[in-house]
């Protein structure tokens, strides 16, 4: 059993992740770029120093034992921590220190990428050591995971308000409606009235659009929850739907799609910048360094605007 943590310990450890991320000890070969021999012995030789076996490996396959399902969970969280204390101790000294997970929905328009990079640029600017993170899920997922505190910020649309969040509107973008080449209407597309279209099978997002008001369809017969899932299903011929202008434009060009009325069957959506609202009394600790770095991506995000503007 260990007793002293050791430079030796803390390689083996990282030695049975690679193994535990391949799923056997052959498969690390390449990972670890020793032999299956070697990689074996340093296993063993971990297993020997804990005092129980961590996994089960043969001609029945690798497998993790109990004891070495809770080691893997104490070994992440062990080099976490190495990296943070790593990461703090080198910047010592900086003004903003830590990590920025942003979520955005997929497939913004060019202007509105460009923006935050502009942001990023200017952020980097400052006196700092963050980490950018940067994930793409559903305005729902983006939601609960600024609530659960999983990011610290969002960019997307959002047809509802948490009273505990805090929304900037920071851009917007027109969403058509479109037809597919093997669609009935597609011969006449440019000129449909409303009342024509609704007559046909539509596509239609699984989340509330309140914009869309009057323009919504009634013959919803399919559902999806984001731009490509919806596409595939206009394209198809079988259905109508809506879609940003900027993201249909290339299907448009290839003669693939065709807006059914761009003067009268069009809405706009709002885009909102997202992060949690500050507690009265503010924060102290590692949640007021976090609350800074979030102010100043604010900062810029505001000034990247202003400059594109």
């Amino acid at each position: 059993m260990f007793t002293h943590l050791s430079d030796l310990d803390l390689r083996l450890i990282r030695v049975f992740l690679a193994i535990v991320d391949a799923g056997g000890v052959s498969s690390a070969q390449a990972t670890l770029n020793v032999g299956q021999s070697t990689i074996s012995t340093q296993l063993a030789t971990l297993e020997t120093r804990l005092g129980y076996r961590l996994c089960e490996r043969g001609r029945g396959g690798f497998a993790l034992t109990s004891r070495g399902e809770q080691f893997v969970e104490a070994c992440r969280t062990l080099l976490a921590a190495i990296d943070t204390f790593d990461s703090t101790a080198r910047n010592v000294g900086k003004t903003l220190v830590g990590t920025l997970t942003l979520g955005m929905i997929g497939n913004t328009p060019v202007s509105a990428n460009a923006r935050v990079s502009e942001a990023i640029a200017r952020f980097r600017q400052r006196d700092e050591s963050v980490r950018f993170a940067v994930l793409v899920r559903s305005p729902g997922e983006l939601e609960e995971m600024l609530l659960s505190e999983r990011i610290q910020m969002a960019i997307g649309y959002f047809w509802h308000r948490v009273p505990s969040l805090e929304y900037t509107e920071i851009f917007a973008e027109d969403q058509l409606a479109y037809c597919g080449r093997e669609h009935p209407l597609f011969a006449h597309a440019g000129r449909i009235r409303a009342t024509e279209a609704f007559e046909h099978d539509w596509a239609w997002r699984s989340y509330p659009l309140p914009e869309a008001g009057e323009l919504t369809p009634r013959n919803v017969v399919a559902v999806a929850d984001n731009m490509e899932a919806v596409a595939m299903l206009v394209l198809s011929g079988r259905h109508l739907g809506y879609l940003p202008e900027h993201f249909a434009a290339p299907y448009v060009e290839q003669g693939l799609l065709a807006p059914l009325n761009a003067k009268t069957m069009r809405y706009r959506v709002a885009f909102q910048m997202v992060t949690r609202a500050e507690r009265a009394g503010g924060a102290s600790g590692a949640r007021a360094a976090k609350r800074e770095i979030v102010e100043a991506f604010l900062e810029d995000m505001a000034a990247a605007h202003a400059a594109i503007d």
